[in-house]
């Protein structure tokens, strides 16, 4: 008999933190629809039930949604770690920061141990983008 051993993901974990002035449901628009993320996130974005499609320069890459919960996160897994039998996935979660009422957005990613600060770099340029788009 064969097993399967599950390799654990080698990628390494990362999270961050941004705070936004704006409201949670312009800000999960702008993270749920293919619309709000061509915005920000990607040049253009399908959907086709679960897949998301994202392009960016002529390059495309497809994400399998999996949590999707309004006005607080939204969670995907690359096709490719899929394959790979990769855990990582990428999710961005928000929550209304009671004392303040500023938007809290917090983004879980994983990345090669040599590519998290590029990751990281990455991830700043889009939220400014998005922080841009909601005038937040």
């Amino acid at each position: 008999m064969r097993k399967k051993i599950k390799i654990m993901s080698y990628k390494e974990k990362f999270e961050l933190e941004y705070l936004f002035k704006t409201s949670p449901k312009a800000l999960d628009r702008m993270i749920s629809t293919p619309g709000g993320l061509s915005e920000w996130f990607a040049d253009d974005v399908n959907i086709q039930d679960d897949i998301f499609t994202f392009f960016w320069d002529g390059d495309e890459e497809q994400a399998r949604l999996l949590t999707k919960k309004t006005k607080s996160k939204m969670k995907w897994r690359w096709l490719e770690d899929e394959e790979d039998d990769d855990d990582a996935y990428f999710e961005i979660k928000y929550e209304v920061d009671p004392m303040t009422k500023s938007v809290i957005v917090m983004i879980t990613d994983f990345a090669e141990s040599d590519e998290i600060d590029e990751n990281i770099r990455l991830w700043d340029n889009q939220i400014e983008k998005l922080k841009t788009v909601l005038g937040a």
